[in-house]
């Protein structure tokens, strides 16, 4: 796969010309690209575009779409993951991994026993270096649409109003039933244009709270677990996104 580039906020079309943002021209002239060269364009709308180089500058690169492939190489169920943050450099991992497996929306969230404890501009530049992370991912994956890392929230407000209408389960030490027979049952992984996706609550170092298990299950939230074996915050809802990846693969 060539050198793929995402761009925010334009919409591509036929024979678009227009001058690559910053970070992407750095990109380019990184890896020596010349004019005639081509490299492959996503929006984040589906679909990619293969663009040819029109003019190397020393600080400016300009293209030119050329062609549209009406390719998807997305999950078929929208899958969101919505996680007690963990601390270090484990949620820019997290959230790469997540990308390219495929996850639809991360929702980064403070319990009880987080470690990380992010709010106000602190908490907002942290968002938009996730995004940034997810943004290489796709680009590094081949997806054509990129998920969106949603603003940090306490995990006792957000719960109150979260997933509403999707299937929804907690990664437990005390489950109900196990990820795989959670997924298995009724409709949850039958694609289809309504389908109302999946969320995922996983908790951060020493998981959820008892109370905070507690008052997802009585909010509709099914506990499952993921074997025998105690896996890291940064871990645990990957190991849930690949088996909903794997069985739809």
């Amino acid at each position: 796969m060539g050198l793929r580039l995402f761009l925010k906020d334009v919409v591509l079309s036929e024979g678009l010309a227009l001058a690559l943002p910053e970070g992407a021209a750095r990109h380019v002239q990184v890896l020596r690209q010349q004019p005639g060269d081509e490299v492959v364009l996503f929006d984040g709308h589906g679909g990619e575009w293969t663009a040819v180089i029109t003019q190397m500058g020393r600080r400016d690169v300009q293209v030119a779409a050329a062609s549209r492939q009406d390719v998807d190489r997305e999950l078929p169920v929208a899958v969101t993951l919505a996680l007690g943050m963990p601390a270090n450099d484990r949620m820019d991992a997290l959230v790469e991994k997540a990308a390219e497996l495929g996850v639809a929306g991360i929702q980064p969230l403070v319990c009880e026993r987080s470690v990380l404890r992010l709010d106000g501009e602190r908490a907002a530049k942290k968002v938009a270096h996730w995004q940034s992370v997810a943004e290489a991912a796709c680009e590094q994956s081949g997806r054509t649409r990129v998920p969106v890392v949603h603003a940090v929230q306490p995990l006792k407000h957000w719960l109150e109003a979260a997933g509403a209408g999707m299937h929804r389960a907690t990664l437990s030490f005390n489950p109900r039933l196990s990820g795989l027979q959670w997924l298995q049952q009724a409709d949850r992984l039958t694609p289809q244009a309504s389908h109302p996706g999946l969320c995922f609550l996983s908790g951060p170092e020493g998981g959820l709270t008892d109370a905070e298990e507690k008052r997802a299950s009585e909010l509709g939230w099914t506990p499952v677990g993921l074997g025998a074996r105690v896996l890291r915050a940064d871990t645990a809802p990957l190991m849930m996104l690949s088996l909903v990846a794997g069985q739809l693969a």
